[in-house]
This record gives C-alpha cells, sequence and structure tokens, in this order.
C-alpha cells in the first residue's frame, strides 16, 4: 500500500516490508561455510596473519628482553669506568699536571673503586717492533705497532682476558724487566700464537720475551693492537716521567662519588689539574635506549602486520570476485546488501581473531627460545598475547572492509549473470 504525504513522494508502507529472517546464527554459519570452502586458502591466509602477529609479539618482547640485557651490560661496563688524564699545563712545566706513579694504589684504598691501573703510550721514535732478530730485506717482518706502558692493576681495570700465559706483575715492573704482553692484533701481525717456545720480539735494538697474548677487551680497544710493557722498565729505558692516564673501575652506582674524590686523592696540592671523564647518567641513558629500541622493533612489527593485513584483503577480494555468483543468488533469494557485506566482515575477522591468537602463542615461544639460546631472562609485556587476538580481529576488519562494501553492491542480475 502506497501512502502519500502533502508536499513529499510517495513511499512505501514499512509495515508490509518483511523483516529479514536472517539471525545472527545463521550469519556465523554462512561465515564458516565460507571460510571451510576453501580450507587450503584460508589456512594460507590465516598464516600471513599469524606470521603477522608473532613478529610483533616477538619484536616487542625481544626488544624489552635486549633492552634489559643492554642496561645490564651499560650498568656493568659503562656505567663503571673513570678515566683520568691531565689537562695540558698552562705553563711549560708539565709535572704541574702530572699524574703520579702510585695513582692506582691511592685510588684503592677509596671506597668503591673494584680496580685501577696505569697507562702510557711510548714515544719510540722510528723504532720499529719485529719477531726476528734478523731483518729480512724479503719480506716485511718488521712493524711499527704501538708500545704502551702498563701498570699490573690495569689488565683488571680494562677486564683483559688472556689466551695464554700472564699478565705483567709488581716484581716485573720494579725490576724493569723486558718482558712484554701482546694484544691479539699485534700478536697475529707478529705471527706469535704460542709460548711454548718462548717467543721473543725486539722493539728496535732491545729484546722482549713475550709472558702473554690478550684475548680480549673490555675497555681501551687500542691495547688489541698495542705492545703492553712494564711501567718500570719504560720509566728506565723510554724515560716515562708520569703516566698518561688512569682507568678506573668502579662498583655500580659509586662512580660519580669517585669522580668527585680522585682528583683530591691524586693531586690534593693541584685537583683542578686533572681531567676526570666518568659515565653518563645511566637513568637518562638507559631510558634513550629502551626508547630507540621499542621504536624500531615496533616498526619492524609494524610492517609484519601491515604484510598481514593486505594478505586478508587481497584474499578475501579474491573470495567475493569468485563468488559473485553466489552473491547474486543470495540476493535473489532475499538477502539484503547488509547480510552480504556482514558475512564477508565476519570471515575476515575470524580470520584476524584466529591468527591473533597462534600469532601470540607462536611470538611468546620465540622469545622463550632466543632467550634460552643467548641465556637471557625473558620480557615479555603480560598484555601482549591478550592483544595480540584483538588486534588481529581489528586488522581482519578492517582489512575486510572493503570487500565486503563491494561485495554488499553487487547487484543481483549482474552478480547472476557474472557468476554463470
Amino acid at each position: 500500500m502506497t501512502v502519500w504525504h502533502l508536499g513529499r513522494r510517495p513511499s512505501v508502507d514499512r509495515e508490509l516490508v518483511a523483516p529479514s529472517g536472517m539471525t545472527m546464527r545463521d550469519l556465523g554459519n554462512e561465515a564458516t561455510a565460507g571460510l571451510f570452502a576453501r580450507p587450503g586458502r584460508t589456512v594460507l591466509t590465516v598464516f600471513g596473519t599469524v606470521i603477522g602477529l608473532a613478529s610483533l609479539v616477538a619484536t616487542l618482547g625481544l626488544s624489552r628482553t635486549a633492552g634489559n640485557q643492554i642496561v645490564g651490560r651499560f650498568d656493568e661496563l659503562a656505567a663503571t669506568e673513570i678515566v683520568v688524564s691531565p689537562k695540558p699545563a698552562a705553563t711549560t712545566d708539565t709535572t704541574t699536571a702530572a699524574l703520579p706513579f702510585d695513582a692506582p694504589t691511592r685510588l684503592g684504598r677509596l671506597n668503591g673503586v673494584a680496580a685501577a691501573g696505569n697507562l702510557s703510550t711510548l714515544d719510540v721514535g722510528t723504532r720499529l717492533v719485529a719477531s726476528s732478530p734478523v731483518s729480512d730485506p724479503q719480506n716485511q717482518t718488521a712493524f711499527k705497532l704501538t708500545v704502551t706502558a702498563a701498570s699490573p692493576g690495569l689488565f683488571r681495570a680494562v677486564r683483559a682476558v688472556l689466551r695464554t700465559g700472564t699478565t705483567i706483575d709488581a716484581v716485573q715492573s720494579i725490576r724493569s724487566e723486558r718482558v712484554a704482553v701482546l694484544g691479539p692484533n699485534a700478536a697475529s701481525r707478529l705471527g706469535i700464537s704460542r709460548l711454548d717456545q718462548l717467543p721473543a720480539i725486539t722493539i728496535g735494538d732491545d729484546t722482549y720475551l713475550v709472558i702473554g697474548i690478550l684475548a680480549s677487551v673490555a675497555r681501551q680497544p687500542d691495547l688489541l693492537g698495542a705492545v703492553i710493557i712494564p711501567e718500570g722498565t719504560a720509566q728506565r729505558y723510554y724515560r716515562l716521567a708520569y703516566p698518561g692516564l688512569v682507568v678506573v673501575e668502579t662498583d655500580i652506582g659509586a662512580a660519580s662519588l669517585i669522580a668527585r674524590q680522585i682528583p683530591l686523592a691524586l693531586r690534593p696540592d693541584n685537583p683542578r689539574s686533572l681531567k676526570v671523564v666518568s659515565p653518563p647518567e645511566p637513568k637518562r641513558v638507559r631510558d634513550a635506549v629502551k626508547n630507540d629500541l621499542n621504536l624500531l622493533f615496533l616498526i619492524l612489527g609494524g610492517v609484519s602486520l601491515l604484510v598481514g593485513a593486505i594478505g586478508i584483503a587481497n584474499v578475501t577480494l579474491v573470495s567475493v570476485i569468485e563468488r559473485t555468483g553466489e552473491i547474486g543468488l543470495r540476493r535473489a533469494l532475499g538477502a539484503s546488501r547488509r547480510h552480504v557485506g556482514q558475512q564477508f566482515l565476519v570471515e575476515s575477522t575470524t580470520v584476524g581473531i584466529v591468527g591473533g591468537v597462534l600469532g601470540a602463542s607462536l611470538g611468546t615461544l620465540v622469545v622463550v627460545i632466543v632467550s634460552a639460546y643467548q641465556q637471557w631472562t625473558p620480557v615479555l609485556d603480560p598484555l601482549a598475547p591478550f592483544l595480540a587476538p584483538v588486534i588481529g580481529g581489528l586488522t581482519g576488519l578492517v582489512s575486510g572492509t572493503y570487500p565486503a562494501l563491494k561485495a554488499a553492491r553487487l547487484e543481483p542480475v549482474e552478480a547472476l549473470r557474472s557468476g554463470t
């Protein structure tokens, strides 16, 4: 029955329009049937979402785990190192800013100092370092290597790890013995890898017995390519007037206090003549590192999630094109545009939720496996596994919006014609 209203267009009485007979249960059944009609494609689509959500959960977890490890390493290494050196003297008398040779002993009395040692780079002029006393003009056997002098405590202060042999001790320094410890790079260039045959090197015309080869150092990386001799030997044969610098390792949390005490402990007569380089404020550096890592891994996880979303949209759109005839038949039998659009939205959202659940499980497993392999303590946001299915569902909903609208806008006659 047509109802006429003054000044308005005729409209159809809504009471004569039969309400839809499709319930939410029917909609769920149709969406489930649509998903299982092509199980292979559905599994691949879910797999794409699983990869995206697993990458997101894993990257967030690994960023937190790696961030904690970096913070721990910072607290363990960088936040406990202090380097003391003399400031350039304003006068010609360089002793006004000189470091005392007993600096490690003085600093060892301070509460919070774990180790301290002197380090000096020696001026050897044009003298070369060689592992053979005979110069071979056909082969390069002598090299221009850095020669440094170290007090016995330096090796502990820089956390040196020996590959073989021993380090310099106090007796060798006091007696000015001609012994040397080689950094790994220097040993490789000189062709020395073993000490069982008591290898020796020459610095110019002076012969030094090699007593140790370093494997690594945590601080002062220049030592890796250097020849290290006792400080007492450098004083006697190279006229070392005073140490070049002092490397100090402190207990965690004591660096700032020790840095203020060092000038008075070493040069009470002129504390301003020393330059003390202490680590930056730990909390600020830790926060900056964490923020950078979180941003980096979040971007990587977002890219992975975007790839999964594009996969859902692509497969849903292909499904709409392949099921054009089915859509036309449903429309011809009375299904509304809303019903058709809802069906495809439910299908894509279901794919996203299932992918989110599986992706959260896989991402958590990846974090645990990587942490166990690296011997780290896994750190995972407790909300991440629960938010992943929600994010997956929203991703599927957004990705399926355009294909659902495209399906809903198909005219029944055109859909039937195209689907035949």
